[in-house]
């Protein structure tokens, strides 16, 4: 991800109402939800998360798929891993140690099954 890529999804995020969108999403995943269950959620009118749901797909957080009558929007979990590791990319100058607490916070939000022997 280059640095112009980074401010794209960065300046979606920064508002309200595309934040809660996009977390939104992001705990739908993988099914998504259609664009006027995302306002009914989040209590917004549907013209204007029209707009929201239109800057942050301009921006590669968001894919849509129209499904018959409606139009169903999904978190793209592949832009946000790309703008993640932009971020921390070069974190704490090569030391492991200074990362680790942000590795250990991250990891409980997504636990691992375990394999059943």
């Amino acid at each position: 991800m280059e640095s112009y890529d980074a401010l794209a999804c960065l300046g979606a995020l920064s508002q309200s109402t595309r934040l809660e969108t996009f977390r939104l999403l992001v705990r739908h995943e993988p099914d998504g939800l259609p664009a006027g269950e995302v306002a009914r959620q989040l209590d917004v009118p549907q013209n204007t998360m029209s707009t929201h749901l239109a800057v942050l797909t301009r921006a590669g957080l968001l894919r849509s798929e129209r499904l018959s009558r409606s139009i169903v929007y999904r978190a793209d979990l592949e832009r946000l891993r790309e703008m993640m590791l932009f971020l921390v990319r070069d974190c704490c100058g090569g030391r492991a140690d200074l990362c680790q607490p942000l590795i250990a916070d991250l990891l409980p939000c997504c636990p691992q099954e375990k394999a059943v022997p």
